[in-house]
């Protein structure tokens, strides 16, 4: 009588480990989003292939210096939501109204627009790379959730407005404040939040020091906004 091998075939020992890559990629992308919502992140996704990309720029200096939630001007963080996105209190991560004018907007051609929260750009800037492709999209999702699943809203906020480029090479609000304005972030009134907030679609191209006529149209919009939105108490 011929006994049967104990031991598990080749093809099953692999299939074994592949069922355990969905709970690997689990655990460790949780471990790199949990412990953030008290760790400040010491740099991003996005300052690492500034810093790279750099690297053949004669005089090229990043640019970042972390600023908790208190010391930064309240008018701030009022004035990229009013920006970028006014449902940011309310959603858990995704405005499913904003993407669908997004996608009929981009339908019927011309510029294209798009419905990210504020929690979805801080997945993608501290995470991921620019670009599109549907992988990357997916990633951000992922991450997306995992954010507002263990951050609370004002710690999405705080890190938004230090990892966020203001300028070529200048992110967050206190190297922003510094280099455009000569002050610290807690300085920062209204008028120049708004401006900041205005060069974020593309911070490379505007300029929040120098405004041209586009910044000062939409920085205008930004302060009715906030103050529409009830200003910094909206956020409270």
């Amino acid at each position: 009588m011929r006994v049967s091998s104990a031991r598990p075939r080749p093809r099953r020992r692999w299939l074994r480990r592949l069922l355990w890559l969905p709970v690997l990629f689990v655990g460790v992308t949780f471990l790199q989003v949990a412990p953030l919502r008290f760790i400040d992140p010491p740099t991003s996704a996005f300052m690492l292939w500034r810093q790279v990309d750099g690297l053949g720029e004669k005089g090229f200096e990043l640019r970042q210096e972390w600023r908790d939630y208190g010391q930064i001007s309240s008018h701030l963080p009022i004035s990229v939501v009013a920006a970028e996105d006014q449902k940011f209190p309310e959603h858990h991560g995704f405005d499913l109204e904003a993407i669908d004018k997004a996608f009929d907007a981009n339908a019927r051609g011309g510029r294209v627009r798009g419905g990210s929260t504020i929690s979805q750009q801080v997945a993608k800037n501290l995470y991921l790379w620019s670009g599109g492709g549907y992988f990357r999209k997916a990633l951000e999702a992922w991450y997306t959730v995992l954010i507002e699943l263990t951050w609370p809203k004002q710690r999405i906020l705080e890190v938004y407005v230090n990892i966020a480029e203001f300028g070529d090479g200048v992110y967050g609000a206190e190297a922003a404040a510094q280099a455009f304005f000569r002050k610290p972030a807690s300085a920062l009134t209204a008028a120049e939040c708004a401006r900041l907030a205005a060069v974020l679609p593309n911070p490379k191209k505007y300029s929040a020091r120098n405004p041209g006529p586009y910044v000062q149209r939409r920085a205008a919009w930004i302060q009715r906004n906030a103050r529409n939105l009830g200003g910094p108490a909206y956020l409270d």
